[in-house]
């Protein structure tokens, strides 16, 4: 069959992927060996971006390859209901149109937001496609489904049962913004411009005081005692007394406590229990009373005398002019510091004493250590496993309730008689300890990644015995970024062990971060993030794809350069051109075993070298070094089969040969489609489809077979042998400027073949190969090694003089450059400071200069000596 003249990646790819869909080629069998994933659920606040584009082509690069080796693979689809951004995003969509949340009942809300969820769901599952996911739409979930919503509340309810859910009035972090806690996981410090002020606090009944050093003096308004380190020889005969609160007039006594850091600010520290986690452990130790300033819009409350009513920013200036005034300010510092702001609107968040649900997470850290600790989960890279295991180390109990509407709301009633909490999966009607029926269910929901918690066994019919759970859990590999690791991967391996008593998933592949070109992060502010569906609308999805996977090495961040996706729709291009000149070849195919006596020396180089190509890249994926699999592949197909083989066949396409090389072609375009496949399915799918030899599609074709009988070491020896003399003799040509159309008289000092000589003539555009003894005048060399020699005769194609000259002066100006280069690798701070990568680049490119010099040296050489 023919094909056109053109890759148009728009014509193709939403076609195979409606009759894959049509065809249920993605769902399960129930057959052969399983292989599972689950999907990490998308947000359903927008478009998919570049980090996801990466999640899903390294998931669907894994399900393809082991769909092809046999394996009955479920990939599991989904959608995360986003508590806080879809709640956020509806809100800001409402105020477009002049209302507010308050200005409809939790119902109607609701509703809305149901309306605006469902269409963003089919809009992430429309991208999802686009980028080519094999994912087994007929198991799609949302973690609002019913089932989902039947699992959390079982799971809520067993915990609460356990103990290991309860309810208290502890620090959390509160972004106004969003009106709702946050996780701790959920918080980003960042170092940020700040000042440190220092405040008089005068001791009573004494001509005396203390200062103290503040970053936040408006929090100052609820400070309950001054804590010194016990140790602290500066301070040891004040512990005991009582110090004067600047402006409220509160007495606080002095303590002394551990915690204080004597090297920090002026070593004395006031102690605000109800606005710091650290102080509120303080205040616990000392019995110390809890002030509250702030009510839920970070807005000075009763309790902040004066300053009611001004919010935090307002309340810090004033406090200051106050302090100022009355003459306790003694100085302000410049001082860098963290502060922590909301990971979804930026907002800096404030540590609020409030009443919250909790999951106590020692018990359930147990045993999901103890698995990361002896392999039971692996992760890769290795180096991601200790990063998990310091955070379970220190695992801290997890804040679960969010003030929100959007999401799965607490399965809690308070009884308004007794104040009992009736926990159950189910509405209760009546008091379980006192009958009563006035009940009231808690307003909050759980947090978001409570419910992605459960995802792996959730998804597939928990807490019901089902067909796919008892099949497909635990899952084979989670795919996931290194930011969720504690968001999600700790608290999955956690609920899995509780719930399952198993593992969800045997290894979790830590993808890489996509940054820019630059290596800086992608983000909205900088104005330097690649939309992967514009990239596919102008590139194809195949390229697109390739890209991410080539770049995708162990360890390393990916940074990405638009140019990339020309250069693999370039790749692209060339799969379809090679593929559209074999079907050109193919009048009067038949297909016939390859026979070795009827092959020639080319012939078996590319069926060794296929089959090596095999091994390589079925390894690497087995260890998900996808960018070496992609290299092993994208090397092969271009260099070796287009430039090497189709070359050196072309002219026995018109001879009685014609047969042998037909086959030949179709079995290594056949393999090489079916190992490019996981990679770019639309265009391999379309062009597999053409071949003679080739059934239903791609998506269900067998994985490639290593046949040791087509491995031939010799052949590939010789083989290569003659391409190095060939490259040889155009590097030549290229450094004495002869055109490559120019024929040249080559000299060979050693043994070659006929067969080996055709290939030398008809590749490397070379008129004659003379066989001499020893050097012959007037030329340069090609190649050497200890059985052969050759040379490429320039006396009549150059004026040598001149060209000694020339190069002598390039080579000047090739040291000039190397040695900028060895400069920066003796330079120990480069060594040091510099990203790896440019390091890594920075000898690249000096060994490249090398062998330049190296070459034109011999040539320079071979023209002054033989003049």
């Amino acid at each position: 069959m023919e094909i056109g003249t053109r890759y148009e990646p728009q014509n193709i790819e939403m076609k195979w992927y409606k009759q894959w869909f049509e065809k249920k080629y993605f769902t399960p069998k129930g057959a052969g060996p399983k292989y599972s994933i689950v999907i990490p659920p998308p947000n359903i606040t927008g478009r998919i971006h570049m980090g996801h584009a990466l999640n899903i082509t390294i998931q669907d690069i894994l399900s393809r390859y082991k769909r092809m080796q046999g394996f009955d693979v479920l990939w599991l689809p989904g959608e995360d209901h986003a508590g806080i951004a879809t709640q956020t995003a509806v809100e800001k969509y409402i105020a477009t149109q002049g209302k507010s949340r308050r200005d409809y009942s939790r119902e109607e809300f609701l509703e809305i937001v149901w309306d605006w969820a469902n269409k963003y769901r089919n809009e992430i599952k429309k991208q999802i496609m686009s980028i080519g996911a094999s994912v087994d739409w007929t198991r799609e979930r949302f973690t609002l489904d019913e089932g989902l919503s039947k699992a959390v509340r079982k799971v809520f309810v067993d915990l609460y049962k356990k103990g290991l859910i309860y309810k208290g009035k502890y620090i959390v972090n509160w972004c106004h913004r969003c009106g709702t806690v946050l996780s701790d996981e959920e918080v980003d410090y960042h170092e940020e411009e700040g000042a440190l002020y220092h405040v008089k606090y005068p001791i009573k009944g004494e001509d005396d005081y203390l200062v103290i050093a503040t970053t936040r003096p408006e929090t100052m308004l609820g400070d309950t005692a001054v804590a010194v380190h016990p140790s602290d020889e500066r301070y040891k005969k004040y512990i005991g007394k009582t110090a004067i609160l600047p402006i409220v007039g509160r007495e606080l006594p002095i303590i002394a406590d551990n915690y204080v850091d004597p090297s920090f600010g002026t070593g004395a520290l006031k102690v605000t229990p109800a606005h710091d986690p650290n102080d509120y452990l303080i205040g616990q130790r000392h019995n110390l009373p809890f002030v509250d300033i702030f009510d839920e819009h970070i807005v000075i409350n009763e309790n902040g005398g004066k300053f009611k009513g001004m919010k935090a920013e307002e309340a810090r200036k004033a406090v200051v002019e106050e302090l100022e005034a009355l003459g306790y300010l003694v100085k302000i510092e410049k001082l860098k510091h963290s502060v922590g702001r909301c990971y979804r609107c930026d907002t800096v968040v404030e540590p609020r004493l409030m009443d919250q649900w909790f999951v106590s997470m020692k018990p359930l850290a147990k045993r999901a250590i103890e698995a990361v600790e002896n392999g039971e989960v692996k992760f890769v890279p290795e180096r991601w496993k200790k990063v998990y295991l310091n955070w379970m180390y220190e695992i801290r109990d997890w804040c679960i309730s969010r003030q929100l509407w959007w999401g799965h709301r607490i399965p809690v009633w308070k009884c308004e008689e007794c104040g009992h909490y009736n926990v159950s999966e189910e509405e209760v009607r009546a008091c379980e300890k006192c009958g009563s029926a006035h009940l009231v269910q808690d307003e909050d929901v759980l947090d978001t990644w409570f419910s992605s918690a459960l995802w792996p066994f959730s998804t597939m019919g928990w807490p019901e015995k089902t067909p796919d759970l008892g099949r497909y859990y635990p899952t084979d590999v989670l795919v996931t970024g290194f930011d969720i690791i504690f968001f999600w991967v700790a608290r999955m391996i956690m609920m899995g062990y509780e719930f399952m008593d198993d593992k969800p998933f045997s290894e979790v592949y830590i993808h890489q971060l996509v940054r820019d070109k630059f290596g800086r992060k992608m983000s909205k502010s900088l104005g330097n993030g690649i939309d992967p569906l514009e990239v596919i609308d102008e590139y194809g999805a195949d390229p697109m794809r390739f890209t991410l996977a080539i770049l995708a090495a162990q360890g390393r961040d990916l940074k990405l350069d638009v140019r990339f996706f020309d250069t693999y729709k370039k790749f692209a291009n060339k799969i379809w051109n090679a593929t559209r000149f074999v079907l050109m070849n193919l009048e009067d195919f038949e297909k016939q075993p390859i026979e070795a006596s009827q092959l020639k020396l080319v012939d078996k180089w590319i069926l060794s070298r296929l089959q090596k190509v095999i091994q390589k890249v079925t390894e690497a994926l087995d260890n998900y070094d996808f960018n070496i699999a992609a290299s092993e592949i994208y090397n092969f197909f271009w260099d070796e089969l287009c430039d090497w083989y189709i070359e050196a066949v072309k002219s026995r396409l018109k001879t009685e040969e014609r047969k042998t090389v037909q086959n030949v072609l179709v079995y290594v375009l056949d393999m090489s489609l079916r190992l490019l496949h996981p990679f770019m399915p639309f265009l391999t799918e379309e062009l597999w489809t053409k071949l003679p030899t080739t059934t239903e599609s791609l998506v269900i074709a067998e994985w490639p077979k290593v046949f040791g009988e087509y491995i031939d070491e010799e052949s590939e020896k010789r083989f290569e042998q003659i391409m190095e003399i060939i490259r040889g003799v155009r590097n030549v040509r290229a450094e004495v400027n002869v055109p490559q159309s120019t024929k040249v008289k080559t000299y060979a000092k050693g043994n070659l073949s006929q067969e080996e000589q055709e290939y030398i003539k008809f590749l490397g555009n070379v008129e004659d190969i003379e066989f001499v003894q020893g050097r012959p005048q007037m030329c340069a060399t090609a190649y050497v090694s200890p059985n052969l020699e050759t040379y490429v005769s320039l006396g009549t194609l150059i004026d040598v003089k001149a060209e000694v000259a020339r190069l002598k002066k390039k080579v000047e100006k090739l040291r000039t450059d190397l040695e900028k280069f060895a400069k920066k690798l003796e330079d120990e701070n480069f060594l040091k400071n510099a990203p790896e990568d440019i390091v890594e680049e920075t000898r690249e490119k000096q060994k490249m200069f090398n062998e330049q010099i190296s070459k034109i040296e011999q040539i320079i050489h071979d023209l002054e000596e033989n003049r």
